[in-house]
């Protein structure tokens, strides 16, 4: 599922299989036939040094062995014409066919052979990975935020049942699968259990509860954000065991609401949820140096809030007056030095 970005954009061609090999072998019997039926017509420029007559037998005969190979010299052309349709035309030919058999055998056995390996090998190796299920407007943005953090698109696995979008994701470096996210088998293939992240974004709210739900039953301890449009469907989604539930609608209420307090508080929070802004939201564990300190004095950026055995404490209530083993501390930090 590991694929390297593309200089140029690919389609999935519309053409089945049976219909592609039948167009290579229609153009193959066609070049055959025009070099049969100008042999025949220039018949006299031709020696059969076995009998001294050239039939129609024996212009398929040695028009098949001069494509296919060198000839056996029992018939040859002798005129000047005939030996310059062969040298110009049948030789031309004969590099064509064995070019479209190759290539015909190397589309459809050789290539698909070796993909299926390659992506065997590294499914295989597929470890601390981020799934996106669904890459609709929400999940391609997403992944260009994952990205543009310093996410390895090579680390990242889109599932999608639409080609187009999977073709994008692919032209940017990331793992794709056609397939259903909802079911067991696709989160195994993807090896969920070994993944660090998976990203529910379906586009529908009980489908991305769906995968919600089933991404938990594989994966117990797995974090797990899930887009919801609803907001009476965000308790389900956290029933469903979502870590993270993100209403982009309350999301936007949130920031109008801020605005009319003043213009410019909706700017800075947009500013910390982008990695383009100037300060940036980073989330991590308490270092040894810093148990029994405040959250107030940490050098590596302004702390904002502490987690203890999952509850939230922000930076002016009493927990955060001394840091604590386990503690997990959200800070702000300048652009760039936030941790992926």
């Amino acid at each position: 599922m590991r694929d390297t970005p593309h200089a140029t954009l690919k389609r999935k061609s519309g053409l089945p299989v049976w219909l592609s090999i039948g167009w290579r072998v229609a153009g193959v019997l066609a070049l055959v036939g025009l070099a049969i039926g100008v042999h025949w017509f220039d018949r006299d420029g031709l020696r059969d040094n076995y009998d001294g007559h050239v039939s129609f037998i024996d212009i398929i005969y040695f028009t098949m062995i001069s494509i296919t190979t060198t000839g056996y010299g029992d018939i040859a052309p002798v005129t000047e014409r005939a030996r310059l349709f062969d040298a110009l035309v049948v030789s031309p030919i004969r590099v064509f066919v064995v070019l479209l058999f190759l290539g015909t055998a190397y589309n459809f056995v050789l290539k698909r052979t070796w993909e299926k390996w390659r992506m065997a090998r590294i499914q295989r190796d597929l470890h601390n990975h981020i799934v996106v299920a669904g890459y609709g407007q929400t999940g391609s943005d997403a992944v260009s935020e994952l990205i543009a953090r310093g996410i390895d698109p090579a680390d990242i696995v889109v599932i999608d049942c639409d080609q187009a979008r999977l073709d994008n994701a692919r032209d940017r470096g990331c793992n794709i699968l056609l397939a259903d996210a909802t079911r067991d088998a696709t989160l195994m293939d993807v090896k969920i259990g070994r993944a660090r992240t998976l990203i529910a974004a379906a586009g529908r709210d009980d489908t991305s509860i769906l995968i919600t739900l089933t991404g938990r039953h594989l994966a117990p301890d797995l974090s797990i954000s899930v887009v919801v449009k609803a907001q009476d469907n965000e308790l389900p989604a956290r029933a469903a065991g979502a870590t993270t539930v993100i209403n982009p609608v309350s999301f936007a209420g949130l920031l109008l609401a801020s605005s009319c307090s003043g213009r410019h508080i909706a700017d800075y929070m947009m500013d910390l949820a982008s990695f383009d802004g100037r300060v940036q939201l980073t989330e991590r564990a308490v270092r040894p140096d810093e148990i029994g300190r405040p959250l107030t004095a940490i050098a590596t950026g302004l702390g904002v809030r502490i987690y203890r055995a999952g509850t939230p404490h922000s930076f002016a209530e009493p927990e955060a007056q001394a840091l604590a083993a386990n503690d997990v501390i959200v800070e702000i930090v300048p652009k760039g030095q936030a941790i992926a």
